[in-house]
């Protein structure tokens, strides 16, 4: 397993910046979760890493090696694609050890090593089918297996779960964080979902335009978010970020609505700031709070989401309980104050 060293790394398409000078190092062993909004370089990242895309500017180390100039053969890096990428005219055995017989192996070993992973990822019973004759999650399992049999120092996942189902989707992300597990191998992993980033990942990077927002564990950002786009990207639902004024101990909105503070900053008083305050982090009150018009219901069972204008501003609660409202009623709800945050309504910086 190798760790992976960023250095001044920018990548641009004639005027188009793509990367802007980003710097990281993943450490042996460590599985990383890229995340941002669309177009925000996470998977030309991946790419340049890999070698399938060269870099502008900055340099790429494995282990120190430099390896801008090293082919992605070379590099001995495993990709998994979101599509999969299986030959589909090759059985499963046939797809798994493909690159096993491109190297000169015996055959009589690419059947044993095959026949190691499959038993580890469930494929045993599919090694004679086609991947036209498989599910989305056993395809996966597949490209994850061919992947394995590299024996490869990184393993880079682009979106690997986007095509399956939310039942499958849970399943397989368990299976790559097993996986991850018990070969201790250096991960890079990006995708759109959070939550996929919050439950795999040792460290979370996010990305916008290219730049590094913040890096750390998923409960750090979760907890302590550098800035009000990070607070507002990780989490589902986001946290609620309002608007409004420092006025001794509250934020006021622009409608007159006060929200409580605690502990107020020194020299904030009368500053624009944004009020991050996370849906399951309101109660429910029947005196006193912040009054709030209910606009959707959402029951899922295990919690109720329900969608709020608080004055001219929406936010989401969610609630443990089965709470008994409909749109247009209104709602009292107490932030819990020890767990809000505050943030430059200019800049978006987190004010300590």
């Amino acid at each position: 397993m190798a760790t992976i060293t960023l250095s001044n790394i920018h990548k641009r398409y004639e005027d188009n910046v793509i990367i802007n000078g980003l710097e990281l190092t993943i450490r042996e062993g460590e599985f990383v979760a890229l995340v941002g909004p669309s177009g925000c370089g996470k998977s030309t990242l991946l790419r340049m890493i890999a070698g399938l895309e060269s870099i502008t500017d900055g340099e790429i180390a494995l282990d120190g090696e430099i390896v801008n100039d090293i082919s992605p053969q070379e590099r001995n890096i495993a990709m998994v694609f979101q599509n999969y990428a299986l030959y589909p005219h090759m059985t499963v055995a046939e797809n798994l050890g493909f690159s096993l017989k491109m190297q000169g192996v015996a055959k009589l070993l690419i059947d044993e090593r095959v026949a190691q992973v499959a038993q580890t990822l469930g494929l045993s019973s599919l090694l004679k089918r086609k991947p036209g004759q498989l599910s989305g999650g056993q395809r996966q399992r597949v490209a994850m297996g061919r992947a394995i049999l590299r024996n490869p120092r990184v393993f880079l996942f682009d979106e690997p779960l986007s095509n399956l189902d939310a039942k499958l989707r849970v399943e397989m992300r368990t299976e790559i964080k097993a996986l991850h597990q018990r070969l201790n191998a250096t991960m890079v992993y990006v995708t759109h979902d959070q939550v996929e980033a919050m439950t795999m990942a040792d460290r979370i990077v996010v990305l916008k335009d290219g730049v590094i927002e913040q890096v750390g564990t998923p409960l750090e950002l979760y907890d302590r978010p550098r800035n009000a786009f990070v607070a507002g990207f990780i989490g589902s639902p986001s946290m609620n970020l309002l608007s409004g004024k420092v006025d001794r101990e509250s934020v006021v909105t622009d409608d007159g609505l006060r929200l409580p503070l605690a502990n107020v900053p020194a020299g904030v008083q009368g500053q624009r700031v944004l009020y991050g305050v996370r849906p399951e982090h309101f109660s429910q009150v029947s005196q006193g709070g912040v009054v709030a018009e209910v606009n959707v219901v959402e029951p899922t069972g295990a919690e109720t989401q329900i969608a709020l204008n608080i004055g001219n501003q929406k936010a989401i609660a969610v609630f443990r309980d089965r709470i008994q409202t409909k749109p247009g009623s209104e709602m009292r709800l107490l932030p819990n104050v020890q767990l809000t945050h505050l943030f430059d309504e200019h800049s978006g910086t987190r004010i300590k």
